[in-house]
C-alpha cells in the first residue's frame, strides 16, 4: 500500500519534529524541511528556550497600572462644580487643628483614598507639581479647576475635593468627614512651607503637571536590556 504524505507532515518527519521519527537529512530540494530542522537546532542550543527559563518572560513589575503612564489624569473630562462645592446646610468636622494636621499628614500619603494607586504625595512630594499660584491665599484661580470646571476661583477645601475627583479618580470625601477637614488643614501647612521654599527658589514653583514628576517606573528595567535568551545573530 502506497502512502502519500502531505508536505507539512513530510517536512516534520524529515526534521525529526514528530516523536519517534528519525532525524534524517532534509531533502536539499525541500526548503520547508530545512527551515524546520534549523529551528529545532536553534531551540536545542538555546538553554532559555525551555519553559520558565527566560528571566525576562516574568511579569514586568513596572507594567502595573501607573497613574502617570496613562493619559494625564489632570486632563480628564469636565467636572461638575457642584461635585466639589460644599452643599448648603452641611457642617465641617470639628476638631483641634493640631489633631487635624497630624491626621492630614498621614492621609497625604494614603493611596487607599484613590482608585488608581495615587496619593497626594504621589504628585506633591517635596512641593513638586505646585503651580506658582499655590503661593496665593485661597480662594484663588487654579488652572486645572478652570479648565475642567470653568471655576474662576476655588477654596482650599474645594481644591482637596477636586484632587480627589480628578487626579485620584475617586469620589469626593464626605463634607462632614474628618478626612476632608484633616487634608484641608494639612494642605494649609504644606502651602506655608511652599511659600518659604518658592521664595528662596523660584524654580520650585514650576511644573504644575503632576505627571511631569519623575516616573517611579522609569528606573532601569532589567528586562529592557538585551534579552540574554535571545538567539545570537551569526
Amino acid at each position: 500500500m502506497n502512502l502519500t504524505l502531505r508536505p507539512v507532515v513530510a517536512s516534520m518527519l524529515a526534521s525529526g519534529l514528530i516523536l519517534g521519527a528519525p532525524l534524517v537529512q532534509a531533502d536539499a530540494d525541500d526548503p520547508g524541511a530545512q527551515a524546520a530542522r534549523g529551528t529545532l537546532l536553534i531551540a536545542q542550543k538555546n538553554p532559555c528556550a525551555a519553559k520558565g527559563m527566560n528571566p525576562c518572560a516574568a511579569k514586568n513589575p513596572c507594567a502595573a497600572k501607573n497613574p502617570c503612564a496613562a493619559k494625564n489624569p489632570c486632563g480628564a473630562a469636565g467636572v461638575d462644580p457642584k461635585l466639589v462645592t460644599r452643599p448648603k446646610g452641611t457642617k465641617r468636622y470639628a476638631g483641634g487643628r493640631a489633631e487635624l494636621v497630624k491626621a492630614g499628614e498621614q492621609l497625604w500619603a494614603d493611596t487607599k483614598l484613590s482608585t488608581n494607586g495615587a496619593a497626594c504625595m504621589t504628585c506633591h512630594k517635596d512641593n513638586a507639581a505646585f503651580a506658582d499660584t499655590f503661593r496665593k491665599p485661597y480662594p484663588h484661580q487654579v488652572a486645572m479647576a478652570k479648565q475642567q470646571s470653568k471655576m474662576r476661583s476655588i477654596t482650599m477645601e474645594q481644591m482637596v475635593q477636586f484632587c480627589m475627583v480628578v487626579p485620584m479618580a475617586a469620589k469626593p470625601l464626605a463634607w462632614d468627614s474628618k478626612e476632608l477637614a484633616a487634608l484641608t488643614a494639612y494642605t494649609a501647612d504644606v502651602q506655608k512651607g511652599f511659600m518659604k521654599t518658592a521664595a528662596k527658589n523660584p524654580c520650585k514653583a514650576k511644573g504644575a503637571n503632576p505627571c511631569a514628576a519623575k516616573n517611579p517606573c522609569a528606573a532601569k528595567n532589567p528586562c529592557a536590556a538585551k534579552n540574554p535568551c535571545a538567539a545570537k545573530k551569526k
